[in-house]
């Protein structure tokens, strides 16, 4: 959860949790809520919905029975059931969007999934929480250091232990099947506490990381995107993009989940452009389509043989040349429609070079010789008057 004062002052610091963007969560704006119903009270006889959704390490989120009818407000740490001992985390949204936010992921409240919030944390319990999350970044060199030793072809991506201390979870990804039994072993005689080794996907784990995009914004997947749906090359075709798989592909190495975001509009717009796989026949000769604009609605077309020379042609132009072909009656040559474009296309600008001297910004050098000599004698004057 983001603190409510999340501004940043003179020297990059926030203003609110002065945390430097590692709160007890880690970092603001990673899958944050707004409440929009804060303001709004029940109707009268209606009770608050008794379940509250709960924040800890990088993202991960559950929802808890308020059993115990504590007042728990957005940001308050409380400690949950969880077995074996209790977990601590963050409060991230109360009262009736909880009952939205589980219809929509399809958790039953009545499931036994479903734990109960014991209370609200004690100054014990947050410094014991504190201090099992200072110990996970130097375990997880530790562990990485471990694996390599063991030969084991996989990495260690994130470590986040239990919030009484009681259990530290081990984040991994493999793309072949890890025997760790050993390694768990090693684990827990070198960390004294219960492992749990839990493997992710490579979305997943860019996802727990952060980081920043190509786009210069936060990671998607880190900060809203929770529905990680397949995206193929298919969608990069039809985007008229190139088929560059460095450029393509995320952090995470597979491709870029905004691939999928404008898809739906390109698509409708290419329902007006005739199928690139038709051919226009002309009496001069049958030309293939290169190329196609979607932003202008143009299309470029070549004849077989004259591959350097493309004619560029409008999604109307090029649905009369397939008409007409398909009456028998093809047009004389694709020129025509070219040149008629041409001409339709007029420069709405003037051409101003040479109008305007390239010195005319530049100002004559001020003398200060002058002030200085009538300075130097109104202070010799003054002096002979004293």
């Amino acid at each position: 959860m983001g603190c409510g004062s999340c501004a940043t002052g003179k020297d990059g610091k926030p203003k609110g949790c002065k945390n430097n963007g590692t709160c007890g969560t880690d970092g603001c704006n990673n899958l944050t809520v707004f409440d929009w119903l804060s303001n709004m009270s029940l109707p009268g006889g209606i009770e608050p919905f008794n379940c509250v959704e709960v924040r800890f390490k990088n993202g991960r989120k559950h929802f808890y029975k308020n059993t115990e009818n504590l007042s728990l407000s957005m940001g308050d740490v409380v400690a949950t059931e969880t077995s074996p001992g209790h977990d601590v985390g963050v409060v991230s949204l109360t009262g009736e969007l909880v009952k939205v936010q589980m219809r929509k992921k399809k958790v039953d409240v009545d499931s036994d999934e479903v734990q109960k919030v014991y209370r609200k944390a004690t100054q014990k319990d947050i410094d014991v929480w504190q201090g099992v999350r200072e110990r996970e970044e130097p375990i997880k060199k530790r562990a990485r250091e471990i694996a390599i030793k063991l030969n084991l072809r996989m990495k260690i991506s994130d470590v986040e232990f239990q919030g009484d201390g009681s259990k530290a979870t081990f984040y991994y990804t493999a793309e072949e099947r890890v025997d760790f039994r050993q390694l768990i072993k090693e684990f827990a005689r070198e960390f004294k506490t219960r492992i749990e080794m839990r493997q992710i996907g490579f979305r997943q784990e860019a996802a727990r990381l952060g980081g920043i995009g190509s786009c210069g914004r936060e990671l998607c997947c880190s900060t809203w995107l929770t529905d990680f749906r397949s995206v193929t090359t298919s969608a990069a075709r039809y985007q008229q993009l190139s088929l560059n798989p460095q450029k393509l592909a995320g952090q995470c190495g597979k491709l870029k989940c905004c691939l999928n975001y404008e898809l739906d509009a390109y698509l409708d717009a290419l329902k007006d452009f005739p199928k690139q796989d038709i051919k226009l026949k002309t009496q001069k000769g049958t030309a293939v389509c290169q190329k196609i604009d979607i932003f202008k609605g143009v299309l470029w077309y070549a004849y077989e043989g004259e591959w350097m020379n493309w004619h560029m042609l409008t999604t109307a132009q090029a649905k009369e040349i397939i008409k007409a072909a398909e009456k028998n009656k093809p047009v004389a040559s694709l020129e025509e429609f070219s040149a008629e474009l041409e001409k339709d296309q007029k420069s709405n600008f003037e051409n101003v070079v040479g109008q305007d001297s390239l010195t005319r910004f530049d100002k004559p050098k001020k003398s200060f010789k002058k002030k200085k000599k009538r300075r130097n004698k109104k202070g010799k004057k003054s002096r002979k008057n004293a």
